[in-house]
Parts: structure tokens; sequence; C-alpha cells
């Protein structure tokens, strides 16, 4: 408030008019109350009762101050101070920075004419009224620049702490925490849970620019190991998002129920793993089966083709390759045939040495076996 105080030195209002504004201070607070209730409606039911008198009381003690600026006989510090915590209590109270600004727009009318009301019959000089006025608009403006840096202040802590509840919220569905505890953290981020989630994969620096094109109820996360991104879609539309995703290094993972996000993450990092080009997972369901379990799946096709082994290399590729193509196209020599770019023939001939290598081949678990064993070659 130095300007303010600047110009309080070149007023200096003697004693007899401070005494007569002094006197009124409570009735001039009273009207600022009054004025702002009438005139800014986010004001209308906020300053009755205890609220109200404590406000009536904190308008008399910046009146006061002012009055000692005014005099000569303050240094103008805890004005400011208290208009700064003024600004963050107005953001707990839910009240915006327009409303903040009318109300001091409000105060700062009524305040002058009551103040002009009682300097000029107490006597203040014509010459000082213009400097009493200027005074007081300024200490006003300053007043009301302090509260709005407080309103200010408040809304981006209050951001950062909601942005802090929402990343823990999001690592807590990562990691798979229990319902109970998943209830608390959607609560503390004021998160309304969906029906479902559904996880993305995608680059660190791709997750923002991602975010701001989907469901605001999105949550974000772009620091996890290996500068990955996650996004956690409420109650996406698959195909929708597939389509806002386009142009992206996207992995989507399935819908899961919101508890449940985790399962969602994890299979969308499985399928990441498995190929760089996998962006929708359900299109790659047999490929995520038979690679659950990497071991087993290695067992299963050296228990299940051990009958080629016997035989050279190439021979063997050729036949574990019309084998597939016999089990997907279900026995028909000419779809197998045209599959290989063989002729029919040469299907029947290699059938006939599978058959002698696979004595049980018409048997449903040999076939559920091999079919397994052969699921991913030529995939």
């Amino acid at each position: 408030m130095s300007h303010v105080i600047r110009r309080a030195s070149e007023l200096a209002l003697d004693e007899t008019t401070v005494t007569v504004l002094r006197a009124a201070l409570k009735a001039t607070a009273d009207e600022v109350v009054q004025a702002i209730i009438d005139e800014v409606p986010p004001y209308a039911n906020a300053l009755s009762g205890h609220m109200g008198a404590t406000i009536r009381r904190a308008v008399r003690t910046a009146l006061g101050h002012y009055l000692d600026l005014a005099s000569g006989n303050a240094t103008g510090g805890d004005g400011g101070d208290a208009a700064y915590e003024l600004g963050r209590g107005e953001v707990r109270d839910g009240r915006s920075m327009d409303a903040l600004l009318s109300a001091y727009r409000v105060g700062a009318r009524v305040a002058w004419r009551c103040l002009a009301a009682g300097a000029v019959p107490a006597g203040l000089p014509a010459a000082e009224v213009a400097k009493f006025a200027e005074l007081t608009f300024a200490y006003i403006d300053e007043l009301s620049a302090a509260s709005a840096a407080g309103h200010a202040d408040e809304l981006a802590a209050r951001g950062r702490d909601h942005e802090r509840h929402l990343e823990h919220l999001a690592r807590d569905l990562l990691a798979g925490a229990s319902p109970d505890v998943l209830l608390v953290s959607a609560q503390r981020a004021g998160w309304q849970p969906p029906v479902s989630l559904t996880a993305v994969l995608l680059p660190a620096a791709q997750a923002r620019p991602a975010y701001r094109a989907l469901d605001p109820s999105t949550l974000v996360l772009d620091d996890l190991p290996d500068a990955t991104g996650v996004l956690l879609v409420p109650d996406a539309d698959r195909s929708h998002l597939l389509r806002q995703l386009t142009g992206r290094t996207a992995v989507v993972g399935p819908a899961r129920p919101w508890t449940r996000a985790s399962a969602s993450y994890a299979r969308a990092v499985r399928a990441r793993s498995l190929s760089s080009d996998i962006r929708d997972t359900e299109e790659h369901l047999p490929e995520l089966v038979l690679s659950a379990d990497v071991d087993a799946f290695a067992d299963l096709r050296a228990r299940a083709l051990a009958p080629l082994r016997t035989l050279p290399v190439a021979t063997a590729r050729r036949l574990e390759e019309t084998l597939r193509a016999w089990l997907l196209h279900q026995g028909r020599r000419d779809e197998v045939a045209a599959a290989l770019f063989v002729h029919p023939q040469t299907v029947r001939y290699r059938m006939s040495q599978l058959r002698e290598l696979f004595p049980d081949l018409a048997s449903p678990d040999r076939v559920l076996e091999l079919t397994l064993a052969v699921g991913l070659r030529g995939s």
C-alpha cells in the first residue's frame, strides 16, 4: 500500500473530521453490507446472522484502519493482509472473483458516499475533498487487489490439491487397491465413479493432449516408467474412443468395472509387450490368451509337436504350416491348398504324413492341443 500511504501523507485529515467519521463507522459499515446484499446476488443470503455480524465488524475494522491512514497514524500493512485472507475465504465459501470484485465496487461507492456525508459538514475544505476521494478509492482498490490475489492463490492451491488427489486415485486404480480404498480416494478427489473404466497406454508426451479431447472425468498419469502415459476413460464408447486416438501411438485395453481398472491396464501393458502394432486389445485376444503364460505355451508346443521334431527342419516347418491351415479351415482341402498356395494333391500327401505322425489326429483333445500349439504361427 505504499502509494496509498503517500497519498495519505498529502491529506492528513484533521482530528475533528476523523472524530466525526469514526462516530459514523458502525452506520457506514451497515450501509455498505446492506448495499452488497441488495446489489450482488451471491451475497444475498451470505451476510445474515453470525456471518453478517462478522463481515460488518471486518468492514468497520477496514474503515477504521483507513481513517488511521487518512489521519497519518498508520502504515497500511494490516489492511492488505486481512483483505488477502478475505479473498481466500471467499473461495472456501464458493463465491467467484466476479462476485467479490462486484462487492468491492458497491462497497467503495457506498463507503465514499457515507464518508463524504460526514467529512464535508465537519468542515473538510473543498480543496481537500478531491484528495480524500482519491485516497478512499485508492485504498479500496488496494484492498480489492489484495483480495483478488488471495482468491486466485486459493483457487490455484485448491487446483493443485485436486490434481494431486486425482493422481493418487489413478495410482490406486492401477495398483488394484481394494474397493474400500478406491471409494475413499474417489471421494477425496471429488470424482464421481463411472460404471466402467478403459485403460489407454500411450507415450507420456501424448497423454495430456489426448486427454483434452476426452471426457473431462478421464484420469491421467504421464509420469510412469519408460516415458509411458495412461488414461483411464470412464464409460467409453469404444469405437468412438479409437477414432479419437487416431494418429496417436495408443494401446486400448478392455472396459472393466471401475474398481477393476487395473485389469484393463494390465492387458494393455501385456499387449504392448507383445507387439508395437497392437492398438485395440479386443482384436488380439487369441495372442493375448496364448501368451498369458509363456512357459506353459512353450511346454505345450514342445509336447504337442514332438513328432515333427524327428524330421528335417524344412520338412517339419512345411508340415506344421499345413497342419495349422488344416485345423483353421476344418479339413476343407481346397481351402487349405489356396491358403498354402499349393495343389490339393500336395495337401493330401502332406496330411497323410501328418496322420502317420499323429495317429489320434481325429481326437477332440488332440485337435484342441494342436490348435493351441500352432495358433500363433502365421498370425
